[in-house]
C-alpha cells in the first residue's frame, strides 16, 4: 500500500458580507403578530357567519304573585311585606323561573318588593328575555310548583299566582 502523499491546501472559504436590507425581528415579535392576525381572521369568520342569523325575539313576562292567609300582615300599611311561617321564600328577590313548552328552563327573573294590599302580599313578577315561539310557558316561584300560562297571557303581562 502506499502512503498518501500530501495533498493541496483547499482554498479558505470567502467570507460572505452579511445580506444588505433588513433583519428580521424578533422572534417574539413575530409570534405575536401572528396570533394577532390569526384571531383577526377567526373572529371575521365568525363574525360572517353569525350575521345571517337573527337573534331569537324576546319579551319580559310581567304578572304578580298574591300570598294570603295568615302567613301575610293583615290590613293595610305603607310598609314591605314578606312571607312568614313557612312561607318566607316568599319575598323580594325570591328565584322566578320560566319553561317553554317542551319543559326547557328558558329565562329566570325575580320577585320584586312585596306590597300589602286587602290581608294580602302582592309581589311584582318581572322575567325578561322570555324567548318568543312557544305554545305555552310555565312559571314557577321559588320551588312553589309550576303555573302554566298562555302565550297571549304571558306576553301580555297577565301572569297571576297565589298563594296561602
Amino acid at each position: 500500500m502506499s502512503e498518501l502523499t500530501d495533498a493541496p491546501a483547499v482554498p479558505p472559504m470567502p467570507e460572505v458580507p452579511p445580506a444588505a436590507g433588513r433583519r428580521w425581528p424578533h422572534p417574539l415579535v413575530t409570534g405575536l403578530a401572528g396570533l394577532v392576525v390569526g384571531a383577526g381572521v377567526v373572529g371575521l369568520a365568525w363574525g360572517l357567519s353569525s350575521s345571517g342569523s337573527s337573534a331569537p325575539k324576546t319579551f319580559t313576562l310581567t304578572g304578580a304573585m298574591t300570598l294570603t292567609g295568615g302567613n301575610v300582615p293583615s290590613g293595610e300599611t305603607s310598609e314591605d311585606c314578606t312571607g312568614y311561617s313557612g312561607y318566607d321564600d316568599i319575598a323580594k328577590g325570591a328565584g322566578v323561573t320560566v319553561y317553554d313548552s317542551a319543559g326547557k328552563v328558558v329565562a329566570t327573573g325575580a320577585l320584586g318588593t312585596g306590597k300589602p294590599k286587602s290581608a294580602a302580599c302582592v309581589f311584582p313578577v318581572s322575567v325578561p328575555g322570555v324567548p318568543e315561539g312557544s305554545k305555552f310557558y310555565q312559571v314557577e316561584v321559588s320551588h312553589r310548583g309550576k303555573i302554566t300560562v298562555s302565550t297571549a297571557e304571558a306576553k301580555a303581562g297577565e301572569f297571576a299566582a297565589s298563594l296561602g
